[in-house]
């Protein structure tokens, strides 16, 4: 019995720890939303990121439009993800395991989110970055 108590005490604890950290990482994220200039189909923002700030960078979008997002930097920590309509952690593309370009036909209508972060352990050393982020959408 006492092994069972103990093991419950433990997946408990877990749990609580993922849920804080979950709880942790969504506070630091910033939207901005991303709006074409009249007449054209691109935007270029420049930035900057700290630490563990994430920027959420949302457009909207339609099924069958393509999408692509160019990353300069010269912070090879800096990454970004693109996140579906309805996610807020699966991401359609990875940066930090496909590189910085990303061009993909979107499969569903609503806001698609670029998100720039540095990895965790640039974030930890509260390193910065400047970049430009490229975006398209044909």
């Amino acid at each position: 019995m006492k092994k069972n108590r103990w093991f419950i005490g433990l997946v408990t604890a877990a749990w609580v720890t993922l849920l804080l950290l979950n709880v942790q990482a969504s506070e630091g994220i910033r939207k901005v939303p991303v709006h074409f200039k009249k007449g054209t189909s691109q935007a270029s923002i420049q930035g900057h990121i700290k630490g563990r700030e994430t920027i959420d960078y949302v457009l909207r979008s339609r099924e069958g439009q393509t999408m692509t997002v160019n990353l300069k930097t010269s912070h090879t920590g800096a990454y970004f993800n693109v996140l579906p309509p309805g996610s807020s952690n699966e991401a359609i593309f990875i940066g930090q395991v496909a590189g910085s370009h990303f061009e993909g036909k979107l499969t569903k209508d609503g806001d698609y989110t670029i998100r720039v972060y540095l990895i965790p352990a640039a974030a930890r050393r509260n390193e910065s970055a400047k970049y430009t982020l490229t975006v398209k959408v044909i």
